[in-house]
């Protein structure tokens, strides 16, 4: 067990989430959210979370937007580096853990309610001694998966949101020749990040060869709630369109017959209109093994702090994770 008071943080290319455990099993109780570009390193940010506390947390679980290789990690899409051990020795923490972004999400998958899920499709939630998934699109993708061994969570961090990443349906063969490359590359994070619909809305238009504007996610998306006639609107279901197939393949990858659980900023603001028929069509068109991805379920995640929740189970009985 984690000594507590226990500090648990989500920290992104955009954002970080502090949040305290005051003892094992309590509700994790919000301290700050705060922009990461606003500090000039993790431990600045913390010590502006914690300020107003009456005391100091003990120990801290920390989730990061990155690969963590040795206790320490460089945020994928912000300029922090994230040292473990030194972190834990300048703010004086007895003990310590610092998980990737998406192996702290799968490890949140046992918390999450049902009250926080979005069913798509018909299937209800799988059996949750199965394989599970977990996949965002936010400033960047995540995808973690989890299994059941002998009653011990084990997460599957992985890297696959960095795999190329091309077209299949005919009305994309046009567009991947004018869609940005990320490093030389279209990858799956490069199309369906938050910047890679902002992507496909510019492809689209020099397809058609109109000039793009200045644009961001966030207007796209406001367009697209309000018109469904737009450009943005057909852009937003071409987005999901993508994030569903891919889910697919992910799904099948895994084995993920516990179900594929959809996080991350994006997608819970474009819950409204997003297809549930065509999300289910993009996810099972996976020939010769459809009759697999047919039988897993997709839900949608809506609780933006769910994690949270999930690291603070974590520090309550880490003897039930392998860490």
């Amino acid at each position: 067990m984690f000594p507590h008071p226990l500090l648990i943080a989500d920290i992104g290319g955009t954002n970080a989430r502090f949040a305290l455990s005051d003892h094992p099993g309590a509700e994790p109780r919000m301290l700050a959210r705060l922009k990461t570009a606003d500090f000039a390193s993790p431990a600045l940010a913390i010590n502006a979370a914690i300020s107003g506390l009456p005391y100091a947390p003990r120990s801290a679980i920390l989730c990061v937007a990155g690969p963590v290789v040795d206790r320490r990690c460089h945020l994928t899409n912000a300029a922090w580096t994230i040292d473990g051990p030194a972190l834990a020795t300048e703010l004086g923490f007895e003990q310590g853990l610092l998980l990737n972004d998406f192996e702290a999400q799968a490890l949140s998958l046992p918390v999450h309610r049902d009250a926080w899920l979005t069913q798509i499709g018909t299937l209800g939630r799988s059996p949750q001694d199965s394989p599970r998934v977990i996949l965002g699109p936010g400033t960047g993708l995540g995808i973690g998966a989890l299994i059941d061994v002998n009653d011990c969570f084990v997460p599957i961090p992985s890297e696959s949101c960095h795999i190329d990443f091309g077209p299949v349906e005919e009305d994309e063969f046009p567009l991947w020749q004018h869609l940005e490359r990320v490093h030389g590359r279209i990858t799956t994070e490069s199309v369906m990040s938050g910047p890679g619909l902002v992507r496909l809305y510019h492809a689209r238009l020099a397809e058609r060869g109109e000039n793009a504007p200045e644009i961001n996610g966030s207007k796209i998306v406001n367009v697209a709630l309000s018109d469904q006639n737009s450009l943005e609107r057909t852009i937003v279901d071409l987005y999901v369109r993508l994030i569903a197939r891919f889910a697919g393949d992910i799904a099948i990858t895994f084995l993920a017959t516990g179900g594929v659980t959809l996080a991350g900023g994006i997608l819970p603001r474009i819950t409204p209109i997003i297809d549930h028929t065509a999300f289910r069509t993009a996810f099972e068109k996976k020939a010769p093994v459809d009759r697999l991805s047919k039988t897993i379920s997709t839900h949608l995640l809506n609780e933006t702090d769910a994690v949270l929740h999930g690291m603070g189970a974590i520090g309550g009985a880490p003897e039930r994770y392998a860490l």
